[in-house]
């Protein structure tokens, strides 16, 4: 009878263990299910980010593709006068890196695009320039008209 009742603890310690292993067996699996959706929820936002990034370079490449239309299509307009210049290699490599890149058809366009953007970045410089030019063409005209009254 000792033997039995020492066998009926036993067999009470074994349920009683199945049952928190058992316990301990769903805590994992709704660990692990949380983790799961955690997860997959990490990753949507994750790859809402990256598709948010690609939209706002693809936006950017076509406003720089915009600009770089207008500005070369006002460059190129009204091109009725022609200018011989010489340039170094390095200047050469950029009028046909604008040519390779199909942005303009030949050397011609891609000087003419360049000086454009040259004189549109440095208008402050131009516009002091054409004071003092304007200046000079004034005293120009005083001297003329200083030499013909003493003739």
């Amino acid at each position: 009878m000792v033997e039995e009742a020492k066998n009926g603890n036993a067999e009470e310690k074994v349920e009683e263990a199945k049952e928190e292993v058992k316990a301990a067996a769903g805590a994992v699996e709704e660990a692990v299910e949380a983790t799961a959706e955690e997860a997959q929820q990490k990753a949507g936002g994750v790859k809402g980010s990256a598709s948010k990034t690609i939209n706002d370079a693809f936006k950017q490449v076509e406003t720089f593709t915009e600009s770089i239309s207008k500005a070369l299509g006002s460059a190129l307009q009204d091109r009725a006068n022609v200018v011989m210049v010489r340039v170094n290699d390095d200047s050469l490599a950029y009028l046909d890196m604008l040519v390779d890149a199909d942005i303009t058809k030949s050397r011609s366009e891609s000087a003419a695009f360049l000086i454009n953007e040259g004189i549109k970045a440095n208008q402050g410089l131009f516009d002091k320039i054409r004071e003092i030019t304007d200046q000079i063409a004034a005293l120009r005209a005083q001297l003329r008209e200083t030499v013909q009254v003493e003739e």
